[in-house]
């Protein structure tokens, strides 16, 4: 790379075109939705209830009387109206309204309010482009009513308006503070152009693999928003990581081409390892059913692979093309080129050292009291809720919520397929009635509520299958409504046939049964492959117990702050949102990036305390020195990619604010608190047996040999042995 780096440059500038060219296609082919597992009995009651009875309801427009009741005639008239043109409309199917079905419970108890529903056929996508042609064509206004539009179908779309608003919002403010603090870190105009360099290369080959990934697979749309924060990340991790480790040779005296071949024998080799690491935490997210999640790792591993390879193939051309240029624009108070070592961190490590107990027990205590709120932690699903009170799909759902008798527009389906008799499918339903909870059920052969009978509706039936509506009055999203889907199911069906429950609350229920079924699994495959790993790079079966024991003390603590905030709602005026349960696909979510990203910075750290235990140190020198050469670096990265997690802290869906808030916070936690103090603390603690490995497990590790190397390994023939000898000629001794 120092003989050829303007070949290299070509030739990445090549794919770089064609990456930008395949990434402009990337928006094109994601897709909606993807949080439910489709093995599940909701999601296929669902599909059952689609095939057979056209699907459940996801369009609700609330009908509003500008003067008098909603049974005035003139408003009458316009409800009736209303409901005939919404069922005229392509792709709409099962409109109902109060005008239409006279069924009470859609109209608002004070009778100035009534609903009308319907459902939107079709996949996601289709379902999303025919909702937003829909509310184009419905006027808020119509005569004596005003209409609202909500429903799930209308909620997500606002959930991806306010999205797509949001992170534009995030990255208008995170892009200049991460530029303002690379001048800094830098302290030089030149050394700030190559992280840039890097992170524009990886986030054009990120877009290029979406591109591809979403042409064979399903990819979420929101893995396009990861994808980039992480693409931007990584790339300034690891260029910072290789520039600083330049610098610092440069300023020793190295030549150039030495000081690239030794950047890239130690600061090369820890990106290879926490690249490694990293990816091999997102690949958990691969374990769960839900596309959602997949793509996420699909997005990620190729993020990180490709941020991994611009920085160890671009990066050391750039650093060989430039030389010494690399400090070129260097601010007057700069001290950055001299090398990373930084005597706050030093001193810090030394202190920690000298007192380890003394030092890290507050800081334990600390992270367990922040970790409290997790023993009172409730998981939701993305719904109005996480919308601000201003969006119509939120206002909808609120005044039905407080207006409303029952929740008919959420009413809990139930399939029962093949023929079934009509006394055994009249018993269910009374059986399911004496359910506390249960306001009424609707089907084929009559509704029943606990003040008796009436005539039922003949679309709830089919010679293949039969449905049931249940009506509930519980609130929704509640302990109180997950476990009136388990008494639900547990009624035996009509002559004791299988029966299939369908809900906002059942498939929140089978995404948690879903997610939490295989957590032990992802959870052992990231322990497995981080422990090796770790122990490949540093040889020691007690260096991976400790980085993970200390990774779970600081996500455990990041999640207890998370339903401080969220769940429980302290500062949720600051912040603007309603309290609620923490999301659970982004729980997840945040604990693999959070996880990944922190082991990033470990392998940091423990990749220049490791090259100087190597070069003979004891263990408290190494720790030391090792801090102190990385603590600037290592706190350096974690603010930048902190800046561009908390920048979501704007956004005004709350789901989101959660996940950047906690992931910057996870990073921050981690570089400062356990990189600090809590490492140093352990390291004191085991001295020499640190490094420890059973002989078998120590010999296994000298055979594949990836441990860091010392820098003597890595000096290369002086320049003068650079070139070739041509043949027959005497070689050059080295000088």
């Amino acid at each position: 790379m120092s003989r050829h780096p303007k070949k290299i440059l070509g030739v990445a500038a090549v794919l770089l075109a064609g990456a930008v060219y395949l990434g402009m296609g990337a928006f094109d082919v994601l897709r909606s939705g993807g949080f439910e597992d489709p093995a599940a009995e909701s999601t296929r009651a669902r599909d059952l209830i689609e095939s057979e009875f056209g699907g459940q309801t996801n369009l609700v427009l609330l009908v509003r009387a500008k003067e008098g009741t909603v049974d005035s005639p003139a408003v009458r008239e316009a409800g009736a109206a209303l409901t005939a043109r919404l069922a005229g409309e392509p792709g709409v199917e099962n409109v109902g309204s109060y005008w239409q079905d006279n069924v009470a419970d859609l109209r608002s108890a004070d009778g100035t309010m009534a609903l009308v529903l319907g459902h939107v056929a079709g996949d996601d996508e289709q379902v999303s482009d025919r909702a937003e042609a829909l509310l184009a064509r419905f006027p808020a206004d119509e005569g004596p009513v005003t209409v609202t539009p909500g429903g799930e179908v209308v909620a997500n779309q606002d959930v991806r308006d306010e999205v797509n608003r949001s992170l534009l919002l995030a990255e208008a403010i995170a892009v200049p503070a991460i530029l303002l603090l690379l001048v800094l870190v830098f302290g030089s105009v030149m050394s700030t152009m190559v992280p840039l360099v890097i992170a524009a290369a990886a986030t054009a080959g990120t877009l290029a693999e979406l591109y591809l990934l979403g042409s064979v697979t399903d990819v979420s749309e929101f893995a396009i928003n990861l994808a980039t924060a992480l693409a931007l990340g990584l790339s300034v991790d690891y260029a910072l990581l290789m520039v600083s480790r330049f610098r610092e040779r440069l300023a020793a005296g190295d030549p150039v081409p030495e000081a690239v071949a030794v950047t890239m024998g130690t600061a090369g080799r820890t990106i290879v390892f926490s690249a490694a690491t990293v990816a091999a935490a997102l690949a958990a997210l691969l374990v769960f059913p839900q596309f959602f999640l997949r793509s996420f790792a699909y997005a990620g591993i190729g993020v990180v692979l490709i941020a991994a390879a611009t920085a160890l193939v671009v990066t050391p051309a750039l650093l060989a093309l430039l030389g010494h240029r690399i400090n070129g624009g260097r601010l007057p108070w700069s001290r950055a080129a001299r090398g990373a070592d930084s005597p706050v961190w030093g001193g810090l490590a030394a202190v920690v050292m000298r007192r380890p107990l003394l030092t890290a027990t507050p800081v334990v205590v600390l992270l367990l009291l922040a970790a409290a709120p997790l023993s009172a932690v409730h998981f939701g699903s993305p719904d109005q809720g996480a919308l601000p009170q201003r969006v119509t799909s939120r206002q909808v759902a609120d005044t039905i919520r407080d207006h409303f008798d029952a929740n008919v527009w959420t009413a809990t389906d139930i399939v029962v397929p093949g023929q079934v008799d009509p006394d055994d499918l009249a018993g269910y339903a009374r059986r399911l009635v004496a359910l506390p909870g249960v306001a009424g059920t609707i089907t084929s052969v009559g509704a029943f509520s606990r003040d008796g009978a009436g005539p039922g509706d003949p679309g709830l039936g089919s010679p293949d299958a039969q449905r049931l509506s249940v009506f509930t009055t519980v609130p929704p999203k509640s302990d109180v409504a997950q476990e009136l889907i388990r008494a639900i199911r547990a009624v035996p069906g009509p002559g004791d046939a299988p029966t299939l429950v369908s809900s906002s609350e059942a498939r929140l229920a089978d995404t948690k049964k879903a997610i939490g079924d295989r957590l032990p699994l992802a959870g052992l495959l990231v322990g497995l492959t981080t422990f090796v790993a770790l122990f490949l790079f540093t040889g020691s079966v007690i260096q991976p117990v400790r980085a993970l024991l200390l990774n779970v003390l600081s996500l455990s603590a990041t999640l207890g702050v998370m339903v401080w905030v969220f769940q429980q709602g302290h500062l949720a005026d600051w912040l603007g949102f309603t309290p609620r349960p923490l999301d659970t696909a982004m729980t997840v979510l945040l604990l693999c990036v959070a996880f990944g990203l922190s082991m990033d910075y470990e392998v940091f750290l423990i990749s220049r305390i490791h090259e100087l235990h190597l070069a003979g140190h004891d263990t408290r020198t190494a720790v030391v020195e090792g801090l102190a050469r990385t603590g600037r670096i290592v706190s350096a990265a974690a603010a930048l990619l902190a800046i561009s997690f908390f920048a979501f802290g704007t956004s005004s869906v709350s789901f989101l604010q959660m996940f950047g808030l906690g992931t910057g916070l996870a990073i921050l936690i981690d570089a400062t608190l356990v990189r600090g103090v809590l490492v140093p603390a352990l390291m004191r603690a085991f001295g020499p047996r640190i490094w420890y490995a059973p002989r078998l497990l120590r010999r296994l590790h000298e055979r594949v040999d990836l441990s860091e190397t010392s820098r003597d390994e890595l000096t290369p023939p002086a320049p003068a042995a650079l070139a070739r000898p041509p043949t027959g000629s005497p070689t050059l001794p080295r000088s």
